[in-house]
């Protein structure tokens, strides 16, 4: 098999704030569409398209009412397979978000599940007894310090909540939920998608004694805590309606331990996830010393699993990296860093265009995680409307709209846009950036040396993260390929490195 998904770099689009063509504010299916040629252009190889389900939008389609629809706001299942369509015709895999710990508390299952204790549906979920002024564990949900329980006055049980109360969890010791995600599943692969981002994965096996968190971590919401063995047979059988299938379809984990062993776990022996994000890396500081640490660690854990890793530096639920680091120089170097560690990159929709938080106003604030700010809308060129029709966008817009836009951007062959592009391009032509070894490199405390090798193609990666010039002397002639800043690119590397800066060299 090719295995894709090690030598390809993925796109991540939040649907609702890529682009709008309905003229409602909220971005749709259509101007995913409208937009891939910038894709194609940037240069990568999949994209990753969060929820489109029809949804109640509590948690703004992580709460999913039908798995097997598209959801108005979006457009129709026709508009689904154009895109999918397209993306194809362009060599674009597409990778679809999954959301199988939770489902709205609008989803029919649910709604019959509630309706009584004799419901046929009613360990479709999970119920426990309980009196309504003590929930059945300590468990805490996600967003605020509340239970992750919620006490049902008509049947006169506390059903279980990770997330938000709209968002009641399955009970994946019930075959008949099994089944029922399964073809949820199948849905989606009949139609062609080539795979799967999983939604908190980690969280559908539970003890079903459900016992109490330890009184040290009990003030941590309990998705960012669960680890149940069970969990790992019912990702092999998931694994298993995958591979029904012809062609490659992935599985992408989101498995929200800051454990990177634990992580490592869900690869299992080549027969669970294919991909899982690791998120210590997402929340290293701009330091060599943690950035070193954290590489070290996923090579230590995850090599000897022979699973790949992956790296982000921004998604959805996380401010974006330029907001983080504080400077243009700083995600421009970092971009260097992300595009050619050993594992598979995911890009977030505008990271390319340096974006930033958005400032979102009290009044404008809409997530109940106080996420706004990085899924602010994307400005597509410098109109007043930036390349989106019609209406006011749902959020406010980054800052810099005026300059920092696909368009004006894209003239410009200095900005980060091209970067990106430039770095993309470094990457496909080059097997040792794809799936090389990786081996770190002598250099001062404060810079990144690392070298890349498969075969006869070789790399070496310098990035900076000092506030000075630094030499780092290496063996052999060198040039600069890419520069995060462009300076000296097709040039000799001169044995000094700048500050915030990111190289690569090739022989």
């Amino acid at each position: 098999m090719s295995e894709w998904w090690k030598s390809g770099v993925v796109y991540q689009i939040y649907p609702r704030s890529f682009c709008d063509t309905s003229g409602d504010g909220v971005g749709d299916l259509a101007g995913i569409r409208s937009k891939l040629d910038h894709l194609v252009w940037l240069g990568v190889d999949a994209v990753w398209v969060s929820p489109f389900y029809r949804s109640p939008m509590k948690d703004f389609g992580y709460d999913v009412s039908d798995y097997c629809d598209v959801d108005p706001l979006f457009g129709s299942l026709a508009d689904f397979d154009a895109l999918l369509e397209d993306c194809h015709a362009r060599g674009l895999r597409v990778l679809v978000d999954w959301v199988p710990n939770h489902t709205s508390d609008r989803h029919p299952w649910f709604e019959e599940s509630r309706r009584s204790r004799e419901s046929a549906k009613r360990d479709w979920y999970v119920w426990r007894d309980g009196s309504p002024d003590r929930p059945p564990n300590n468990w805490r949900a996600a967003f605020s310090p509340d239970p992750a329980w919620t006490w049902d006055e008509t049947t006169r049980q506390w059903y279980l909540h990770l997330f938000l109360a709209e968002q009641p969890d399955l009970n994946w010791r019930h075959p008949e939920v099994v089944g029922a995600m399964h073809d949820t599943l199948r849905f989606w692969l009949d139609r062609g998608v080539d795979g799967f981002r999983m939604d908190v994965i980690h969280c559908i096996g539970k003890d079903p004694a459900l016992p109490d968190a330890p009184a040290e971590v009990a003030a941590i919401p309990w998705c960012a805590l669960n680890d149940h063995p069970e969990t790992h047979a019912l990702l092999r059988d998931i694994r298993g309606v995958l591979e029904g299938y012809e062609g490659e379809r992935v599985m992408v984990g989101e498995v929200y331990l800051l454990d990177t062993a634990q992580v490592a776990s869900y690869y299992g022996t080549g027969d669970e996830l294919h991909l899982s994000f690791n998120f210590p890396p997402l929340y290293a500081p701009w330091e060599a010393g943690a950035w070193r640490e954290r590489i070290d660690q996923t090579e230590r854990e995850l090599r000897p699993r022979d699973a790949w890793p992956t790296w982000v530096l921004s998604n959805h639920d996380n401010p974006r990296h330029r907001t983080r680091y504080g400077s243009e120089a700083r995600a421009r170097a970092a971009a260097v860093l992300l595009l050619t560690l050993r594992g598979t990159p995911f890009l977030y929709a505008g990271e390319e265009l340096g974006l930033e938080d958005a400032v979102v106003a009290e009044g404008r604030r809409v997530d109940p995680g106080g996420r706004d700010g990085c899924r602010a809308p994307i400005p597509w060129d410098g109109t007043p409307r930036r390349g989106w029709k019609g209406a006011e966008p749902w959020l406010p817009w980054p800052p810099e709209r005026e300059a920092r836009n696909a368009e004006t951007l894209g003239a410009d062959p200095g900005s980060i846009l091209h970067l990106y592009r430039r770095l993309l391009h470094a990457r496909r032509q080059s097997p040792a950036l794809q799936v090389g070894s990786w081996e770190a490199l002598d250099a001062p405390d404060d810079v990144l040396a690392y070298g890349r090798r498969e075969g006869g193609d070789r790399r070496v990666v310098l990035v900076s993260m000092a506030d000075t010039d630094r030499g780092v002397p290496l063996d052999g002639d060198w040039s600069i390929e890419v520069a995060s800043d462009g300076a000296g690119e097709g040039g000799p590397y001169e044995g000094r490195i700048g500050p915030d800066q990111g190289l690569v060299l090739r022989p």
